[in-house]
């Protein structure tokens, strides 16, 4: 199902995966992560490089170049040389003055400014990039301190006005008036900022920035409004490198038990022990002779049901006891099964690595069979059959003169027919067979197809288009003999969570009974379900198909190419590029097949080639998907040959 979302921007896939290399090329760091964000910083701990989104509504060489700017400045100027360790001492400062936002924000525009002189001495062809970037910047700061001088909100003009200052070829630079007291101190203030492009290190630019917040602590009332440029608070992340200490660890909440323990005479027998003992509550009651036993630092009440209450005994050892639960099974019949296995179905969870790409690492896959074919769906299909005849004639003929067929080997060491070029046997043996027969080439077309169905809710409307061209291809291929299966796809919302994503494969058709007679029917079990999981898909299929022997192998997915699920929304269009790109290196030819139920919008279109590049058919309306179809796979079954 596709979200609801108020800044529907379509990624370009190609543009990622080529900023994402270069940003992996420059900073040699294998495993790092590029993402999009409000501003672009570069996170050490979560080893992350993002990109800022100001650049998205400039036009397409602007953009191109302020992107390629945030990745360079990122991978090499703040992945080697900003400190991390100062930065935490920038906070620090911070916490001493009322101008926190624009000391924050101060520090990350000098720091930028001196990792950008580094970048173009390190890489001088950069030099091109950083200037439309800071063309671009300038256009938007003029503009801003236009606005906020007329509003008179002083600190952002300030900022605004340092940034055109710093970044000025011009000496003549003209300097609009703010107020009496602020006029005085900008020359100092200039100077003291522009030592930013000799600094050598971020300490350099910490001290920069504490001298002119300090002096502008008396100047300047109120804080900044505005976020130009971002820079987190990693603290945090810091403490958690560095590791808490073991009191830190002990949990100190108070306990939920107002009890207080009741001193008795054996009390003063006890054992007395020099050690930190665990805080006492009634669960803990015991104070010794312990085995095995929970030493909680948080007491409760009691979680037994009913209105017994009982205390806990010296017997209530740690691995002594089992605590089941009972709850509504999921469409299956558990009364047969152990314990442990109903449990491990249940709480089944994902993470088993990224063989099918990283932004799927917690989903799993669910595999379903088709259920028993009714009257009702027979007689239903054999309407669809008349309806995609003329069609699949076409088809047909197409694949059988395109689709290359199984060779057969030449019959060699024949007494006739004709002659060898090994004529050896001619002088060594009495009765030599010196001639071969080239047989025929096989009826059989050396190929296999995979139909890959999405399923989700957005395919509610096209689903009823989308069997006739599944029922178009299935006819067709099997009238012809060759292999294919037909697979429908979806996420289930319900049970999907962080860590676990079940993903269902409904095959419909698999190969060994995708030539029987009677098969097709089982297509109109295909339903629209819930969310859709594109690239995680394609990935499975691709491995079904590479351990195929076919010479020629095709994967033809019949989605509207919206991929939505849990935590996919953001990366899901760029992960199914990247599961297509892979594929297609697999030697498989991928194609995306659209059967719309009326008018395809620009978006949807310029969506579905981000995925899939040139190879994709957009039909409106069944009836066209021949005009479509028949020149794009004859175009690329014979470049396939």
């Amino acid at each position: 199902m596709r979200p609801i979302v108020f800044n529907d921007k379509k990624i370009d896939s190609f543009l990622f995966m080529e900023l994402s290399d270069l940003a992996t090329s420059l900073s040699k760091k294998k495993n790092l992560e590029v993402e999009y964000a409000f501003k672009s910083y570069y996170d050490p701990y979560g080893n992350k490089l993002f990109i800022s989104l100001f650049w998205d509504n400039h036009p397409p060489y602007e953009k191109l170049h302020g992107m390629k700017s945030d990745v360079y400045l990122r991978s090499i100027g703040s992945v080697p040389h900003t400190d991390y360790e100062v930065i935490q001492e920038l906070f620090l400062f911070m916490k001493n003055t009322h101008l926190n936002s624009f000391c924050r924000q101060l520090f990350i525009l000098l720091e930028d400014l001196r990792l950008e002189e580094y970048c173009k001495r390190e890489r001088p062809g950069t030099t091109r990039t950083f200037l439309i970037r800071r063309a671009e910047y300038r256009k938007y700061f003029r503009s801003q301190l236009t606005v906020n001088a007329e509003r008179n909100i002083l600190t952002d003009a300030l900022y605004n006005l340092l940034y055109l200052l710093l970044t000025t070829d011009n000496p003549l630079e003209e300097v609009p008036s703010l107020n009496e007291d602020l006029d005085l101190a900008i020359p100092f203030l200039r100077e003291e900022a522009s030592k930013c492009y000799e600094a050598k290190s971020t300490s350099e630019i910490l001290r920069s920035v504490k001298v002119i917040v300090e002096v502008l602590e008396e100047l300047l009332e109120k804080d900044m409004l505005n976020t130009y440029f971002f820079l987190p608070d990693f603290t945090e992340k810091l403490e958690e490198e560095h590791g808490p200490t073991f009191d830190e660890m002990k949990r100190k909440s108070d306990l939920k038990n107002d009890d207080i323990k009741q001193k008795d005479k054996q009390d003063d027998e006890e054992d007395v022990h020099e050690d930190k003992l665990p805080t006492w509550h009634r669960e803990s009651e015991s104070n010794n002779k312990s085995f095995l036993q929970f030493d909680m630092e948080q007491g409760t009440k009691t979680d037994l049901m009913g209105e017994g209450v009982r205390e806990g005994e010296d017997g209530d050892q740690a691995m002594g006891f089992v605590q089941g639960e009972s709850q509504q099974t999921n469409r299956n019949d558990y009364s047969k099964l152990e314990a442990l296995d109903v449990l491990n179905d249940t709480k089944k969870e994902g993470g088993k690595g990224a063989e099918f790409g990283k932004e799927n690492k917690y989903a799993y896959p669910v595999f379903l069979k088709p259920g028993v074919v009714s009257k009702e769906q027979n007689r239903e299909y054999e309407e669809y059959k008349q309806f995609v005849a003329s069609y699949q004639k076409k088809l047909k003929q197409l694949i059988q003169k395109t689709l290359e067929h199984k060779k057969i080997l030449p019959r060699s060491d024949l007494p006739f027919g004709r002659l060898s070029k090994k004529l050896i046997p001619w002088l060594t043996d009495d009765n030599p067979r010196v001639f071969y027969k080239k047989d025929n080439p096989s009826i059989e077309i050396d190929a296999v197809f995979s139909l890959l169905v999405d399923c989700s809710a957005s395919m509610f409307d096209k689903m009823e288009q989308t069997k006739y061209g599944i029922t178009l291809f299935h006819e067709a291929l099997k009238s012809v003999f060759v292999p294919h299966e037909v697979v429908g796809f979806w996420e289930d919302t319900n049970d999907a969570t962080s860590t676990s994503q079940p993903n269902y494969f409904k095959t419909v058709i698999d190969f060994s009974s995708s030539l029987r007679q009677a098969s097709g029917p089982e297509i109109l079990q295909l339903e629209p379900e819930e969310d859709n999981r594109d690239g995680y898909a394609i990935r499975h299929m691709t491995k079904r198909l590479v351990a195929r022997s076919e010479k020629q192998k095709f994967l033809l997915v019949f989605s509207d190419g919206e991929p939505a699920a849990m935590d996919y929304e953001k990366n899901g269009i760029v992960d199914t590029h990247q599961a297509v790109m892979e594929a297609r290196k697999k030697g498989l030819e991928v194609i995306n097949v659209f059967l719309a139920n009326g008018e395809i919008d620009e978006g949807q279109v310029r969506t579905i080639q981000n995925m899939y590049g040139k190879y994709s058919i957009l039909v409106p309306d069944i009836e066209e998907l021949p005009d479509v179809l028949f020149p794009l796979l004859k175009k690329l079954l014979l470049k396939s040959l």
